[in-house]
């Protein structure tokens, strides 16, 4: 039995994050039998603490995963993983000023999936980036083995770390169910939307994901967006929400967390709208294309790696716009790639693979 420690999630059940996505589809049905999980969650910010959760252990450490506190919760994560365990995953970089001391105590596998260059988001302030950067540098020099989500981060990584990393993508299928008409319908009732005749974003509200563009964009159209996303958690969405509110074919609706809504309101939609400029392979990206539908993306390799190329890119408003207007899009190559690439079956294994070499 190999027994693994996962360390730098809010913790599971999964409610918003890729990487608290990732664990919670790394468990259960995608684990295999000579794997057992151990997964640290927040004591301040779960709901509920459960011992255990789809066959893995909970340990609980009692701060927060996110902001200020995520660096202190980290390393008290890693600090209790010393012992007990065969393999040590950490998600993110965080910690990433603790690994100095934690390698001279650590005899075990370190695995750090580094994310997407979380020092380039906006949101952080100079002297957070400046920590993420440093951060980012530790993670990689004292891995044993780095996870690049993205094509885009796996030759960032060899190009200014001259480290070799593994690319082990998202899946996506989770989200695909069968539903009943009369759901669907209401579904789109509920929202005021017609099947096939509105666009979709699912998404945080921030400056790197585009927001401003996408709205800008969509109300000098006729075209139905519907927009879903945390409205409310900061001076940027809000002003955001209150300067597109009045277009009356932009429908702004807070956080939907309901995977069979989510399901009803991508699987009839006419496009996807992807604003993402920062990080890797995007969660809400692969979802969306296991829909077939088609997928209009920001242009950065990013994207353009996670899409194949076979995508609909734009780099401004006004691109987006003309996108938006044509009829002749198709979204039929998006779900050959996911169903291809982004399975949480193939995911799992990857993972699996790496704690058994």
């Amino acid at each position: 039995m190999i027994k693994v420690a996962i360390v730098g999630i809010q913790g599971v059940p999964a409610t918003y994050g890729g990487f608290e996505s990732l664990v919670d589809n790394l468990l259960g049905d995608n684990c295999p039998e000579d794997v057992k999980y151990t997964v640290f969650c927040s004591g301040k910010d779960m709901p509920e603490r459960l011992p255990e959760y789809k066959g893995a252990t909970l340990k609980y450490i009692p701060l927060k995963a996110n902001g200020i506190q995520s660096v202190p919760y980290d390393v008290v994560s890693m600090c209790r993983c010393l012992k007990g365990y065969d393999v040590i995953l950490v998600l993110g970089v965080s910690g990433g000023i603790f690994l100095p001391l934690f390698h001279l105590l650590n005899s075990k596998k370190l695995i750090i999936n580094i994310d997407g260059q979380e020092y380039k988001r906006e949101k952080w302030g100079r002297f957070a980036k400046w920590i993420l950067r440093i951060s980012e540098a530790l993670a990689v020099k004292y891995a044993d083995v780095v996870v690049a989500d993205n094509k885009g981060i796996q030759d960032y990584v060899t190009e200014v770390y001259h480290k070799p990393s593994t690319l082990i993508c998202y899946g996506g299928d989770h989200t695909i169910r069968e539903q009943k008409p009369e759901f669907v319908d209401a579904t789109l009732k509920k929202y005021g939307l017609e099947k096939g005749k509105y666009a979709i974003t699912v998404c945080r509200i921030e400056p790197e994901n585009n927001s401003a563009i996408v709205l800008d964009a969509f109300s000098k159209t006729s075209n139905t967006l519907i927009y879903v996303g945390n409205w409310n958690h900061s001076e940027y969405a809000m002003s955001l929400r209150k300067k597109y509110s009045k277009y009356k074919n932009i429908k702004m609706v807070d956080a939907i967390y309901d995977l069979d809504v989510l399901h009803a309101l991508r699987s009839n939609a006419r496009m996807y709208v992807h604003g993402h400029s920062a990080g890797g392979t995007n969660p809400s990206l692969v979802e969306a294309m296991f829909f077939g539908i088609p997928i209009v993306s920001y242009d950065v390799v990013y994207n353009r790696e996670t899409t194949e190329g076979k995508a609909y890119y734009f780099k401004n408003a006004d691109e987006l716009r003309e996108i938006a207007k044509r009829t002749d899009l198709d979204g039929s190559g998006m779900k050959e790639i996911a169903e291809r690439r982004y399975r949480w079956e193939i995911i799992s294994a990857q993972y699996s693979e790496l704690y058994r070499n």
